[in-house]
């Protein structure tokens, strides 16, 4: 398996705007790649600019597939103008509850 999480830092007027870029994104990840196990976009109670990000996806190959998709690549053309920075830690799954059926496999 292979895991991010990304954190990425809005400007102020740029929320609505990148929330919309994502609402646009989602569907089409979940539609068009069997292999993204996991695409979760996440608020942060008190940080209003602040979203974060957890994908777990089955293998580094899957990840490098979701990076060549159109909707991927249209999503990281047009966030920049939204940004006040981006962190990505890559993730190495160790073990965990509510794993996606058969993930078990990968550990």
């Amino acid at each position: 398996m292979f895991g991010l999480m990304v954190r990425f830092r809005l400007k102020p007027g740029g929320i609505d705007g990148f929330d919309r870029l994502v609402g646009e994104t989602l569907p089409l990840i979940k539609a068009h790649e069997p292999g993204t196990l996991i695409y979760t976009v996440h608020t942060v109670q008190g940080s209003p600019t602040l979203r974060v990000f957890y994908e777990l996806y089955r293998d580094r190959e899957s990840f490098d597939e979701h990076e060549r998709q159109e909707h991927v690549r249209r999503f990281t053309a047009g966030r920049g103008p939204y940004l006040d920075g981006v962190d990505v830690d890559v993730l190495t799954l160790t073990g965990g509850a509510g794993l996606p059926h058969g993930a078990e496999r990968w550990l």
